[in-house]
């Protein structure tokens, strides 16, 4: 055996986790994506998908991607630099700006390609990118590789961002990356706060990842910056179409300045494949019917209110989110991995949370609630779920 497969081979919480059979990942689903999906003759309840407006399966956003496939072909076959720009591409950009409120917008292939592409390449040697502790992967990645110096600051923690804001030289570029709603928690960013320290210092620009924010909150679903009223005092807005857009793909929002280094210089934009025309389409498309049907909105919200009553009501820590994102803390790792086991066999689909995604000591079980969620089903799940921290001895 090879040194390198006798350092890999170490890595056996896969192999232990599969041996209790409570192994959480790559679950098979057998249909499209909706509040109940089929598993391998197993029929669950769907609380783990980021698909807030719920329409994964909507046949508007199926026939718009079908239309695009049998138009443009099933793929650009090249980077959008070179032979892989439509037209299709170009609409979009153009809608997503006038969206978001900013002069122009890029399109990338993926949501994590986008914080990886531009962090990376904003800011030079001498400057700061500054980022919450509990930033998403995609934006540890994008600060790891760019040549700025990074600074992490404790999770919404203000007078820890200004100690750090404090340190670094007046005369020099200082970025602040942020996830507008944290990805496992489900709690939001202090942008109000972020922004007045923007204000206070010198040379201080702001990045929100709305990866979680569009399509939820502000208004028609514009994302935290507008919910705040920021959108003016935010730098740079980023977005993905892999959850409330139902397709897969992001995006970028910036003035002019920005968007035309950005389209020049972001290596994974410059040097990937351009996103299908059936995704760019559906992405559209989604992004027309959560403008044209607030009520969609509305309907996510009156589920989550109803959501959080109940788990609070039955004895769950859940945090401080303020999203349809309801964390279930468990505290233990093997006690999450059972939780999810436990809840399968119960009908709940939903997802472990372990590190690196959470502090060893912040294990929890993710719900997740769509539009098309109905009470019935949260009250499904919450019985489920009670049934399950009870017999762990997780909840009274």
């Amino acid at each position: 055996m090879s040194l390198l497969h006798e350092r890999l081979a170490k890595y056996d919480l896969p192999q232990r986790m599969k041996a209790l059979d409570v192994y959480p990942y790559f679950r098979e689903i057998d249909g499209k994506q909706g509040t109940e999906v089929d598993m391998g003759g197993h029929r669950v309840l769907m609380f783990g998908s980021n698909a807030y407006t719920g329409l994964t399966g909507d046949e508007r956003v199926i026939e718009a991607g079908v239309a695009a496939l049998r138009k443009y072909g099933s793929g650009c076959a090249g980077s959008r630099f070179l032979n892989g720009t439509l037209d299709l591409h170009v609409q979009l950009e153009k809608e997503l700006a006038e969206f978001v409120h900013k002069d122009e917008a890029l399109c990338f292939s993926t949501g994590f390609s986008v914080n990886a592409g531009v962090i990376s390449c904003l800011t030079g040697r001498e400057d700061y990118i500054l980022c919450d502790d509990r930033d998403h992967a995609s934006i540890v990645d994008g600060r790891r590789l760019s040549f700025s110096n990074a600074l992490k600051y404790k999770h919404n923690d203000m007078a820890d961002l200004e100690r750090l804001l404090q340190k670094c030289p007046e005369d020099v570029v200082k970025l602040i990356v942020v996830d507008g709603v944290f990805s496992m928690e489900g709690d939001l960013a202090k942008l109000p706060e972020i922004i007045a320290l923007k204000h206070k210092y010198k040379n201080v620009a702001v990045m929100v990842d709305e990866a979680h924010g569009i399509g939820v909150f502000g208004k028609q679903g514009r994302g935290v910056c507008d919910h705040f009223g920021l959108t003016d005092d935010v730098d740079l807005i980023m977005g993905t179409f892999s959850k409330s857009l139902a397709s897969i793909g992001g995006f970028i929002a910036a003035d002019s300045i920005i968007i035309n280094y950005l389209r020049h210089n972001a290596r994974t934009y410059i040097f990937s494949a351009s996103d299908t025309p059936a995704a760019t389409a559906s992405a559209m498309e989604a992004l027309h019917i959560i403008q044209n049907e607030p009520e969609r909105i509305e309907k996510l919200w009156n589920v989550t209110r109803y959501a959080l009553k109940k788990f609070k009501e039955a004895g769950f820590e859940i945090g401080e989110t303020e999203s349809p994102i309801i964390p279930l803390y468990v505290r233990d790792m093997e006690k999450t991995f059972r939780v999810t086991k436990m809840a399968f066999d119960e009908g709940v689909f939903i997802n472990p949370v372990i590190p690196p995604a959470c502090a060893p000591q912040d294990t929890l079980v993710r719900v997740a609630l769509m539009a098309t969620h109905t009470n019935e089903q949260v009250d499904r799940a919450v019985a489920a779920l009670v049934k399950v921290f009870r017999q762990l001895d997780i909840i009274e």
